[in-house]
């Protein structure tokens, strides 16, 4: 175990933590009445709060700023991150749209060509739009004429989003703004007069990063409008937890509407003829039994992807008229291999299959006759095939642990794949090996696990290794390349993924499996996973470290409180770590689908059981530890971490250094600047090295 190492690294050195006050507040949950000490964290708009991550956050960088491999490994963190690194190409009307970045800028650029290997020309640069990068340019949906472009903006990391629409060829913006849209992209009428989005209203002034998200209601934008004069199209104000995704047939003649509720995978649709001015948004798939993936439509015949009667999914086809069930037609039926997406292109469907967690892409015809499997670069993850129905050609990105995202092109009318982009990287990819196992869980269970690793490694034990899950959500970890992972491996490490019960890598068998009074089974393959790879000589329990966010974030938590001795170190980032009340805040009551809520007297006493926050135990030597999270999360707020680390500092009876690490003008992730990240993975890294001893 960690803690007994001889030898005191700097990180075993007794530290002194803020003080936290603690609260007297305890509440009933169906009988068992628990105390809340920390509650008042959860205001993290208070001066009091804000004193406090103040001063966590001066210890933690004082710690941190003192390591003695943090500044070596942000330097080669930041060689490593420094390629070039290209999006998807889309093609529409006179202009080829796509992202790239030179390897250490914050955002990437979004830039236009008048062909694929044209001179290209800026068209977004979310750089120029704050001074630290932190405003970062969301989702892009051009209209079908290509003439406009639609995009949103994510300010600090927030996930609220501003629309702005941008004339492609001049640069120039309109005046149209659209506000406060969440858990939305949009749609474009035909003739671009307009477009749908979801929003919500707008929240209370000091609750825009922690009221509750509820009662979303779909729009329709006429270019030109203010926003306060969209049209509604659809609300359900008895039904607040009702979502609305709104997509147009290619041939612009059907609104369809995605109606989800929480995060649960099932799903209704709604639609809407748009040839008819007077025609109403009409229920066309009912019952929230199954999930409904639109597809693409042929005429009035509309293509699902769907797990309805298929856990592993399979396509149907559904005629407007004739939505009543006995009349649904399977195209492709349920395979050996999960169904993931699907595209069509002229009469041929493009389907992504998973197979133990790796991409298999095969092709179909419209009638369901399989055609061939499209042959990939390697074994890894291949995503993209977007694109309009009559569209000649596609692309596709294939990435793998050593494999930086490669961009592929598809003709179309020959079926041919050529490559466009390959990035160019100072990592030694050949002196990598990627190699699958199978853990065995508790229950008998087999879990993959795949590791990546030096091929000179020798397995006697030794090695520090990072163990990354998440578990949860329906979600599949695949393969993707990392510069932050490469630096670890680099460093003499190894990188293990493991893929837990609860995601999606097996179908809805296997995310089933792992929610609501199932979750345990997701911890008990985490841990399964981590003896895994010190049995067979990997590692040992004091050179074994486990990170996960979000919801791995959680995952993280339960397990280093069920199993303190199992690991050296923990890095659990963003986490969900009080289950009694998470749905109080923002998007947090669309989770009790997946885990239950403390208002279902039949889930408490599993949420108890695992709760982060709650299975805390005073006089325990936990492992080293560094929470991260940031101030402007309104995903997981940063209330869960701060009360957990509160309670953990409270709680260590050991000098494992327990710490957390708050980012500012950052969010739950996704667009967070390139020098942010570079830090941060620089002190991760950092502590591992230190700790791992």
């Amino acid at each position: 175990m960690a803690q007994e190492s001889t030898t005191l690294t700097t990180s075993q050195r007794t530290m002194q933590y803020p003080q936290t006050k603690t609260v007297d507040v305890t509440d009933d949950y169906h009988g068992h009445r628990v105390a809340d000490p920390y509650r008042w964290l959860e205001d993290t708009e208070s001066e009091e709060t804000a004193a406090w991550v103040e001063a966590q956050n001066k210890v933690t960088q004082a710690y941190l700023q003192s390591l003695p491999e943090r500044e070596s490994m942000r330097a080669r963190l930041e060689k490593l991150w420094n390629y070039e690194r290209f999006g998807l190409p889309s093609h529409k009307g006179d202009y080829y749209i796509y992202s790239h970045n030179n390897g250490l800028q914050n955002q990437s650029i979004l830039y236009k060509a008048d062909s694929l290997d044209g001179e290209r020309q800026v068209l977004i640069d979310p750089n120029t739009l704050s001074e630290d990068g932190t405003v970062a340019l969301g989702s892009t949906v051009t209209s079908k004429d290509g003439k406009l472009l639609a995009y949103s903006l994510a300010d600090g990391g927030s996930d609220w989003r501003t629309w702005k629409v941008r004339d492609v060829a001049t640069g120039n913006d309109l005046d149209d703004i659209v506000r406060w849209s969440k858990f939305s992209g949009i749609a474009w009428m035909p003739d671009a007069s307009g477009f749908f989005y979801a929003r919500y209203t707008a929240p209370v002034e000091g609750q825009e990063l922690t009221g509750t998200n509820e009662n979303q209601r779909l729009y329709f934008h006429r270019l030109g409008d203010d926003q306060s004069k969209d049209t509604l199209i659809l609300e359900r104000p008895d039904e607040p937890k009702w979502g609305f995704s709104p997509t147009v047939t290619d041939d612009g003649r059907y609104l369809v509407i995605h109606n989800w509720k929480g995060s649960e995978p099932k799903s209704q649709v709604f639609i809407k003829d748009l040839t008819d001015p007077d025609a109403k948004v009409e229920p066309f798939i009912t019952g929230f039994d199954a999930e409904y993936e639109w597809i693409a439509s042929v005429g009035a015949t509309h293509y699902f992807v769907t797990d309805n009667e298929a856990p592993k999914r399979r396509m149907i086809a559904v005629a407007v008229g004739q939505s009543d069930r006995e009349n649904w037609k399977e195209v492709i039926p349920e395979s050996d291999d999960v169904l993931e997406s699907a595209s069509l292109f002229g009469e041929t469907f493009y389907l992504g299959y998973l197979k133990d967690a790796r991409s298999r892409v095969a092709r179909y015809s419209i009638e369901g006759n399989f055609v061939d499997d499209l042959p990939l670069p390697g074994v890894g993850s291949a995503s993209g095939f977007g694109g309009r129905q009559d569209a000649t050609e596609t692309f596709f990105d294939f990435t793998n642990y050593v494999t930086p995202g490669e961009i592929y092109r598809i003709d179309l009318t020959t079926g041919e794949t050529s490559l466009w982009r390959r990035p160019e990287t100072p990592i030694q990819v050949d002196d990598y090996v990627t190699e699958q196992l199978f853990a065995t869980s508790k229950d008998g269970t087999q879990v993959p696990v795949i590791v990546t690793r030096h091929r000179d490694t020798k397995l006697d034990g030794s090695n520090r290794t990072l163990l990354y899950a998440y578990g949860g959500f329906n979600i599949s970890l695949t393969p993707a390349f990392s510069p932050a992972n490469a630096a670890w491996i680099e460093n003499g490490g190894i990188y293990a993924v493991a893929n837990l019960r609860g995601g999606g890598e097996y179908g809805r068998d296997w995310h089933e499996a792992g929610m609501r009074l199932n979750k345990q089974n997701v911890f008990d393959d985490f841990i399964a996973a981590a003896e895994h790879l010190i049995d067979k000589g990997y590692t040992q329990s004091s050179r074994l470290a486990v990170r996960g966010g979000s919801n791995g974030g959680l995952l993280v938590g339960a397990v280093m409180t069920q199993r303190p001795e199992l690991f050296g170190a923990c890095l659990p980032a963003v986490g969900v770590m009080d289950m009694l009340r998470f749905h109080k805040f923002t998007i947090g009551w669309a989770w009790a689908t997946e885990y239950g809520s403390s208002d279902e007297a039949d889930q408490i006493e599993n949420l108890l059981s695992y709760s982060p926050l709650h299975n805390l135990k005073s006089g325990t030597c936990y492992p080293a530890t560094l929470i991260t999270t940031a101030d402007r999360d309104d995903r997981v707020v940063p209330g869960h971490s701060f009360k957990f680390a509160a309670a953990l500092q409270a709680a260590q009876s050991c000098d494992n250094p327990t710490l957390i690490r708050i980012e500012t003008r950052a969010g739950h992730g996704a667009g967070t600047p390139v020098s942010k990240r570079i830090d941060e993975y620089a002190d991760l890294w950092a502590f591992l090295l230190d700790n791992l001893q």
